[in-house]
């Protein structure tokens, strides 16, 4: 099969048709947008793992991710052909039609446009009028809001600071997270062991858990492969750590999503969009306005 990033616009949005129906079977027939995206790349061996952290930017100046745009499409002729519902803002849902269906990947594509097509043909005056909601949709795509804006704005910023800053920034979230961070252990940027931050979590029961941090501040392109994954395992098991936290401004290749699951210690990988969704929940350098504004930490030196 050809690969993603080789197919038309139109074979792009054909393709995500299925593994969506698929995931969203695996997972229950409901999710949302965003953790469907998420599974359909990193279960999808066509599709480039690093397809979601990639951007461009429009004629208008504005700062998108390519791969939503196809992506949303498919789920707008997906609803349209009743095979699922978005009951709300961000919430994709399988309707009895689609957790019923069965139909093989070309005979699925060709069911849901012969019944969105003539919903597009309602719904624009003409063809012109339909490319130019495609068009304008490329540039909107990439949200289901209007808050990717500000988000891509806060990654860039992490991406600016400086290493150092970085597992600073990394040790504050773990700190907002009820994670008592030790003073000492990972501390020094070099010769640490190969952790950035160690700490104790003490649940509800009032048992203590020993916590490792590990904290890459990479660009889109470098994914973390399971080789870091093993190499953070190894310091895990030099400070006898029960759990361990992988945080990155990338993401994760499917090898090290799969590594971080093996062994005795549990690993939690945090890849930029979802450290993105913390940084939000504890408001954590930012303040919340209509959306988030940066504060004063991602300004000056860095």
């Amino acid at each position: 099969m050809k690969k993603f990033i080789k197919m038309k616009r139109k074979e792009q949005e054909a393709f995500l048709m299925f593994p969506i129906l698929k995931e969203l079977k695996n997972v229950g027939g409901q999710i949302t947008t965003k953790e469907l995206r998420k599974l359909v790349v990193m279960n999808t061996e066509e599709i480039p793992e690093n397809i979601l952290s990639e951007t461009k930017v429009s004629a208008k100046g504005r700062t998108y991710i390519p791969f939503n745009f196809p992506f949303n499409f498919a789920l707008t002729n997906m609803e349209m052909a009743g095979f699922l519902k978005r009951p709300k803002r961000g919430v994709v849902e399988l309707t009895e039609k689609g957790r019923i269906c069965d139909l093989e990947r070309q005979d699925l594509v060709d069911q849901v446009y012969k019944l969105s097509l003539p919903e597009w043909d309602k719904r624009t005056k003409n063809k012109e009028q339909r490319e130019e909601i495609i068009e304008d949709s490329q540039e909107n795509s990439n949200n289901d809001d209007f808050e990717e804006t500000w988000r891509l704005e806060l990654l860039t910023a992490l991406n600016n600071l400086s290493p150092t800053k970085f597992e600073l920034f990394c040790r504050a979230l773990m700190k907002k997270m009820n994670i008592e961070v030790d003073e000492e252990k990972g501390v020094v940027p070099v010769g640490d062991g190969g952790i950035d931050g160690y700490g104790y979590l003490t649940t509800d029961d009032f048992r203590t858990t020993r916590v490792a941090i590990q904290a890459k501040k990479w660009n889109s392109n470098n994914l973390v492969s399971s080789p870091e994954i093993d190499k953070f395992r190894g310091a895990m098991d030099k400070f006898r750590a029960d759990y361990g936290i992988f945080i990155t401004t990338s993401s994760f290749t499917r090898g090290a999503k799969k590594a971080s699951r093996t062994g005795t210690s549990v690993i939690t990988l945090i890849d930029g969009d979802h450290l993105i969704d913390l940084i939000a929940k504890y408001e954590l350098f930012v303040e919340p306005i209509t959306i988030y504004k940066l504060g004063e930490f991602f300004e000056g030196d860095h």
